[in-house]
């Protein structure tokens, strides 16, 4: 399974509560977090083809294979939620708001849908990373559907604050991703054919992912402080 972006450690997932993972593209963390607790697990996302992706991995699991178990996927619009009001107990929300041009629609749907004293947790590209990556190739973010801003922090967290969202962690993660994403933008290449370099970077993460060695988990938590490529939020909703 795909990294995660989000601690789910953060959210206290209890027996029986409703999470939703907006934006949830293959399904990473609303697998993750069903696979963490016996909850309800619901994942949305504009995507097709993600969101069969996303139920075709369910099979790996065979506990998810269970019907109180297995996660939900929801063709939907984060603008438009197909939910009643207060109907998550938890709400992720993981590198999404970069790529909605009216991210304060989701917001509002989100402190919406989401209980009072619920969590709602976020992330978007850290700044400085998503500068460089901007400043090497107007591809990475002119591409259909990607990134339309690079947020800076503390005014997103000002933000989510004005609704009424009180924040209790933020963190930074993935700091050996940025490295890799400076080097495909530095050698961008439109037929998707990639330069030797990034794929060799891109066999390094995937061998840290798979064996997960003590030395890049180190650096990872020693660089991230500085590097990481994503910063995340967790917020308590009002009661």
């Amino acid at each position: 399974m795909s990294l995660e972006t989000i601690r789910l450690e953060q959210l206290d997932l209890e027996p029986g509560m409703r999470l939703l993972d907006l934006g949830c593209g293959e399904g990473r963390h609303t697998l993750s977090a069903a696979l963490t607790a016996p909850i309800v697990s619901v994942g949305l996302d504009l995507s097709r083809r993600d969101l069969a992706t996303a139920r075709t991995r369910c099979a790996d699991f065979d506990v998810l294979e269970q019907d109180e178990r297995r996660p939900a996927f929801v063709e939907g619009d984060g603008a438009r939620l197909p939910f009643a009001d207060a109907t998550f107990d938890r709400v992720i929300c993981s590198e999404v708001l970069e790529h909605i041009p009216d991210y304060e629609s989701f917001l509002r749907e989100i402190k919406r849908v989401i209980k009072p004293g619920g969590i709602f947790a976020a992330s978007v590209p850290s700044f400085f990373p998503e500068w460089v990556c901007w400043r090497l190739s107007d591809p990475y973010h002119e591409v259909e559907g990607g990134h339309v801003r690079i947020f800076r922090s503390r005014a997103l967290e000002r933000q989510i604050a004005s609704y009424g969202f009180a924040r209790f962690k933020r963190h930074r993660a993935h700091a050996l991703h940025a490295p890799y994403w400076w080097l495909r933008c530095l050698f961008w290449r439109g037929d998707g054919e990639q330069h030797w370099l990034v794929n060799a970077y891109h066999r390094l993460l995937v061998w840290d992912l798979m064996r997960s060695p003590w030395i890049t988990r180190w650096l990872d938590q020693i660089l991230n402080p500085f590097l990481g490529k994503s910063v995340v939020f967790y917020f308590r909703a009002p009661d």
